[in-house]
């Protein structure tokens, strides 16, 4: 008798034609992966809809594993954005530290005096 032929806790497996354990062990496949194709076969038999969030963890740490997202230059942004270095400066001219163009300067007062008039003509009062 195979360990394959018995399986302790429940029959979500015993039931398919090829056990997963017995897949993944066939084919070498590294621990995220295996987990991933165990979720995905018993979601129906067992854990449903968390056994795919589950799958859906492992293949997420694959990806992070096996392809890490690569910051992209200054010129791929660019490219991709479908405009030149020289366009994205003269449409958004880069005045200050925080890349925006400075707001004129205001005192307290012609705040204070800018909020009353508001108040005054907001139509919620």
């Amino acid at each position: 008798m195979s360990a394959y032929d018995k399986q302790i806790g429940g029959s979500h497996y015993k039931d398919m034609t090829i056990q997963p354990s017995e897949f993944i062990n066939k084919n070498n496949l590294p621990f995220a992966e295996g987990n991933a194709i165990k979720y995905i076969c018993r979601h129906k038999h067992k854990g449903e809809r968390q056994d795919l969030e589950k799958a859906k963890h492992y293949i997420d740490m694959i990806l992070e594993r096996d392809y890490p997202l690569i910051p992209m230059t200054e010129e791929e942004e660019y490219r991709n954005a479908g405009i030149t270095k020289e366009e994205a400066e003269r449409t958004y001219p880069p005045n200050n530290s925080w890349g925006m163009i400075k707001p004129p300067e205001t005192s307290s007062k012609d705040w204070v005096d800018g909020y009353k008039k508001w108040k005054k003509g907001c139509p919620h009062n």
